[in-house]
């Protein structure tokens, strides 16, 4: 039950990123950073791709993924294209390892410590979609702002 419910809100919210930088209306203003936000709305959607693909994709689906973590916000001027790509690829990601996932492993401990803690997996994909959807909200904000 718990995994049903998690594909289909990450995917359900991985395509909000995804309509969320597609309504941008100047590509340029997706890298575009003001004093009321630390990070571009790139930045945090390369964010997301990042921390996904690494935590999910090569945490639990063994997919070889290589985090290059700095570059999620130093990067600059990506394509919208690049990123829309990447926000599907990881919408495939999330979906197989998950799906692929035995149900008796959500209760096993996470593969990696959080924050120098062992917590159960379940409890790991919970934490990273709050993650996810805290950035979501900061680009649906940065978009209002600059657009």
């Amino acid at each position: 039950m718990l995994k049903k419910a998690l594909v289909e809100i990450f995917e359900r919210d991985l395509n909000q990123l995804k309509d969320e930088i597609n309504l941008y209306g100047d590509e340029g203003e997706l890298w575009t950073v003001r004093n009321e936000t630390n990070n571009s709305a790139g930045n945090l959607c390369l964010h997301l791709i990042g921390n996904l693909n690494h935590f999910v994709g090569t945490m639990l689906g063994e997919t070889g993924y290589a985090r290059d973590r700095d570059s999620e916000f130093s990067a600059k001027n990506v394509s919208r294209q690049d990123l829309i790509n990447g926000i599907e690829k990881t919408i495939d990601v999330v979906k197989n390892t998950l799906n692929r996932l035995p149900d008796e492993n959500f209760d096993m401990n996470f593969p990696v410590e959080k924050h120098g803690e062992t917590v159960k997996t379940d409890f790991m994909l919970l934490h990273l979609l709050t993650h996810f959807n805290y950035h979501l909200g900061q680009t649906n904000y940065h978009r209002r702002l600059i657009s």
